[in-house]
């Protein structure tokens, strides 16, 4: 049966209680008023002119909006993926330029087209392959770039293109001779915003705090002529966005250089879309259909770049925006839109006279926000192994750059699956006390019954764990105390036996029958996982599965057994 691409319409928005549009629509303009400095602050990340983070809640979100199935999720500029942008298109274009804009463009459709193809064949089982551990070092070490990146732009010093701890530590000297008016100006605003924050966690309410801020600004700017003491954003271009892909010089192979690219910001897409998806259909008992929303954001991103602006993202910071302020569907995100409409026709001139500063000071504080400090120790508390994995992400991402990070937070975060199924935490089952099944360690040698072992094996058997299963199985056979009779293999933890376990198996039976052990198998779970028990039964007619752990005790218990006395028939006496 031939696939085809999952589309709805207005899913995320129909069927729409009535007595809701209010609250809907009130929704939506909150989440525009916090919004628009944010993603204006991600367009200093980006690399990209103010009016571009604008541009991403007009059509990306509307077509978001109108193709999604998730009633919660919001779409627009987003701070992993502005930073991979900036990392990839440094060497390839003068940030800020028409040809910039264009390779960021053409960049946003070839993620466009990609993430409609993982719909259409179903990749969206991608997005677990980047683990939370991972994530949460990765985007740590995001937020730790983007805040040193704008300590450099509030020093008036250029931003860096690669490597910023190399820009800080090179240009140090000039830290000497900051200019006050723009550290002031940067310190209003940051201490404004954080005590709005502080507010919203003692009220519950959110407060267009950022905005106040920038509005602000922008009167004060207009009215002490602040753009002869410091930079200011400068034009922006009233209207609806323009085309911009004929500024791309086709001549640099630009599709073949930022194919890498592409594929990175894919993966950060699926991951953190999907998880925010997830998280508020569950939070309302709804179902997503994530292959419906790859789609939907498959078409903003290719819609982000044919009008002249970067990738867009599903953004946790925003979803909770709307949420918190009652939305409960994309009607929320299509208000927001036609505000963000109503801004770029009648409210660009005066955020020409926006002070940089402002906007350093918002991505300052947006990098803050993404250092996950209480997440990283929590990792540290409950599993060190992947703590470690969690702060090398983090150092590769500040030491090596965005992009070489997330590429290698993909392979440690498939190197730590593996890991989970190499070296699973295998077991032996015995009773306690009170008659109930308790699990030891291998090391223990404790015994179901006298000369009874039953070892849990926790994980799919497969090539990888293998040896690990023999070794440990040889091991607690060498040492049982009392003496080795049986031996039971619980597989009701695996789901699928590989060729090479199989063998292995095998040849494990073989070596423990030449010792007297008899092996036999268990499944404890009817149902679950018979496709293990079929490949057993298939490859080894002769070697018992039972059904439960009291079977298991009864048929040794019965084997245990003194044969009866042979019996003869005295035909004499007869």
């Amino acid at each position: 049966m031939a696939k085809r691409l999952n589309i709805g319409f207005l899913t995320g928005v129909l069927p729409l209680d009535k007595a809701r549009i209010p609250t809907e629509i009130a929704a939506g303009v909150t989440l525009a008023t916090l919004a628009v400095p944010t993603v204006m602050g991600y367009t200093k990340i980006a690399g990209t002119p103010v009016i571009t983070g604008l541009y991403t809640m007009l059509i990306p979100a509307l077509l978001f909006a109108l193709f999604c199935s998730s009633k919660h999720l919001v779409v627009s500029a987003d701070s992993a993926t502005a930073a991979i942008l900036a990392s990839s298109l440094a060497g390839l274009a003068a940030p800020g330029g028409m040809e910039y804009l264009a390779l960021a463009g053409l960049l946003a459709i070839m993620v466009g087209v990609m993430l409609l193809l993982a719909s259409w064949i179903g990749l969206g089982f991608m997005a677990d392959f980047l683990s939370r551990t991972v994530l949460i070092g990765f985007l740590t070490g995001v937020g730790i770039q983007i805040s040193l990146r704008a300590i450099t732009e509030l020093y008036g010093l250029p931003a860096p293109d690669l490597d910023t701890i190399t820009t800080l530590w090179t240009k140090r000297d000039q830290f000497e001779h900051p200019n006050p008016a723009v550290l002031i100006v940067a310190g209003v605003v940051v201490v404004a915003i954080l005590a709005g924050r502080y507010l919203e966690k003692r009220t519950g309410r959110a407060i267009p705090v950022a905005l106040v801020a920038i509005v602000g600004a922008i009167a004060g700017s207009w009215w002490f002529d602040l753009k002869d003491i410091l930079p200011v954003v400068g034009d922006v271009p009233a209207g609806l966005p323009q085309p911009v892909l004929d500024q791309v010089k086709w001549r640099i192979h630009p599709i073949r250089d930022l194919l890498p690219t592409a594929f990175a910001m894919v993966i950060v897409i699926l991951a953190q879309s999907a998880a925010t998806a997830r998280a508020y259909a569950a939070l309302h008992t709804e179902g997503v259909n994530l292959k419906q929303d790859l789609a939907a954001l498959g078409f903003a991103n290719i819609g982000a770049g044919l009008t002249g602006t970067f990738v867009v993202n599903g953004s946790p910071t925003q979803t909770e925006m709307v949420h918190s302020a009652g939305g409960r569907s994309q009607l929320a995100l299509i208000v927001a839109c036609v505000v963000v409409l109503l801004i770029l026709l009648f409210l660009t001139e005066p955020l020409g006279l926006l002070p940089d500063a402002v906007l350093s000071a918002v991505v300052f504080l947006i990098g803050l926000r993404l250092i996950n400090i209480k997440g990283m120790l929590q990792i540290r508390r409950e599993r060190r192994a992947e703590f470690r994995i969690a702060l090398l992400t983090t150092a590769i991402v500040v030491v090596l750059g965005v992009e070489q990070g997330i590429i290698i937070a993909v392979v440690l975060s498939l190197i730590l699956h593996t890991r989970h199924g190499y070296h699973p935490d295998n077991q032996l089952l015995v009773k306690n006390e009170k008659g109930n099944w308790r699990a030891k360690d291998l090391e223990s040698g404790a015994q179901a019954a006298p000369g009874l072992l039953i070892y849990h094996f926790n994980h799919t058997m497969y090539y990888a764990n293998a040896g690990l299963m023999k070794q440990q199985i040889e091991s607690i056979s060498k040492h049982a105390e009392p003496e080795l009779r049986w031996l039971c293999i619980d597989v009701t933890a695996v789901d699928d036996i590989d060729f090479t376990a199989s063998e292995t198996l095998v040849d494990l039976v073989a070596e423990l029958e030449k010792k007297n052990v008899q092996v036999v198998f268990v499944q404890n779970v009817r149902h679950i996982n018979s496709r293990a028990r079929r490949q057993l039964e298939e490859r080894m007619p002769d070697q018992a599965v039972f059904k439960s752990l009291k079977k298991v005790l009864s048929a040794y218990a019965d084997s245990q057994q003194p044969s009866p006395p042979e019996t003869t028939t005295d035909t004499q006496s007869a």
